[in-house]
């Protein structure tokens, strides 16, 4: 049974930081490339952030110099640091497996004065 279980979100005004955590059950996690997207109401689901097994990382236009995606393989977890953030930034965030279809529930950031 694989399960992937989002944490960290909350309210945070502009400018503020906020650090999400996923943690995976039922797999190696080691050898697994991971990835954070995010879903705003009424947009698509966009990819935020990933990174491989190797620690090699990218990250959308809109937030690279903000966001730095990280993992925890002794933990079996993947952060996204979060700094900076803009309204724009409110949405519902997923963590997934690359390549397989495996999702967490997400967690809601919300970026508001």
């Amino acid at each position: 049974q694989v399960q992937l279980v989002e944490s960290g979100g909350g309210l945070v005004q502009p400018g503020g930081s906020l650090r999400l955590s996923c943690t995976i059950s039922g797999m190696n996690f080691s050898i697994i490339a991971m990835d954070w997207y995010r879903q705003a109401p009424g947009m698509q689901r966009e990819l935020v952030a990933g990174i491989s097994s190797d620690g090699s990382t990218n990250y959308a236009l809109s937030v690279k110099r903000r966001f730095t995606i990280s993992r925890d393989n002794a933990k079996n977890t993947v952060y996204l640091q979060m700094n900076s953030l803009k309204p724009e930034d409110t949405a519902v965030y997923y963590c997934k497996v690359r390549g397989l279809g495996y999702w967490g529930q997400g967690t809601q950031v919300t970026v508001s004065s």
